[in-house]
């Protein structure tokens, strides 16, 4: 069996920056072994499997550890492939997935991802974060599978060397850290060694959680955020009641066919 497969740098303007994702269209539905060996394969944070199924198409992500119910950076993928290499000819791209039913537009230059806002508890600091991450959190909240945590300053976050090990042993998929930021509204990292990333170069879903929070922080209902790995990436946020959208662009580094 040939499949098609791109790589494709999200939230990006040039190659190797942003974060990396591929993206495998197909006909019907592989066996799950099948897709989460090449995702492993591939060894990157996410591979996207996309069906299309009428006007719809059914969206899947793998990590090379396990398969997840929501990726920001693989979806601006899935549909930077579809509008410049699928000859998708609409303006929209309508997508259902395991966290419900997502879009993504086109306008001018960017892609905007339309996803389910990630609202989080406010919670207690966990104990184990200082021994993972010894700076002084401000605060900290959970959302689904994330644990957020707010520090004082960007260079607080740009400066952090997590403790990778002592990171797996708090009960999330990913720790997401967060300052207000000195150039943009606000800026983050995200680590999830738990699920084979130790850290994930521009997080989409992430900032399913973070808009909420900066949004009412600093007022704002249009914020500019910056993830400050060492790949970097800029994205675009809006509260839009209970949904965030998402804008980022995207630029193809590979083509290829798989064999399996």
């Amino acid at each position: 069996m040939k499949i098609q497969i791109f790589q494709v740098d999200a939230f990006a303007n040039e190659i190797f920056k942003g974060n990396p994702a591929a993206v495998c269209p197909l006909e019907s539905w592989l066996p799950d072994e099948a897709m989460q060996n090449i995702a492993f394969e591939n060894n990157l944070s996410e591979t996207a499997f996309f069906v299309k199924n009428g006007n719809v198409f059914e969206i899947r992500w793998f990590t090379p550890s396990i398969e997840v119910d929501l990726c920001g950076h693989a979806t601006l993928a899935t549909a930077h492939v579809l509008f410049n290499h699928l000859d998708y000819k609409g303006d929209i791209i309508f997508l259902k997935s395991k966290s419900g039913d997502l879009r993504v537009r086109k306008d001018d230059n960017l892609l905007w991802l339309d996803f389910p806002s990630g609202f989080h508890e406010r919670i207690n600091i966990p104990e184990k974060l200082q021994e993972a991450i010894p700076a002084q959190p401000l605060e900290a909240g959970a959302a689904r599978d994330y644990l957020m945590v707010v520090y004082e300053s960007e260079e607080v976050i740009q400066n952090m060397q997590p403790d990778f090990t002592r990171l797996k042993e708090l009960p999330y998929h990913a720790i997401i850290v967060t300052a207000k930021g000195n150039k943009v509204d606000f800026v983050s990292r995200m680590f999830a060694p738990a699920i084979s990333i130790d850290e994930d170069p521009v997080t989409g879903s992430a900032h399913t959680v973070l808009t909420p929070y900066w949004s009412q922080k600093l007022k704002k209902v249009n914020l500019s955020a910056r993830q400050i790995s060492s790949r970097g990436g800029e994205l675009h946020c809006k509260m839009s009641g209970d949904r965030v959208e998402i804008g980022g662009q995207a630029i193809t580094f590979l083509t290829g066919e798989i064999r399996i």
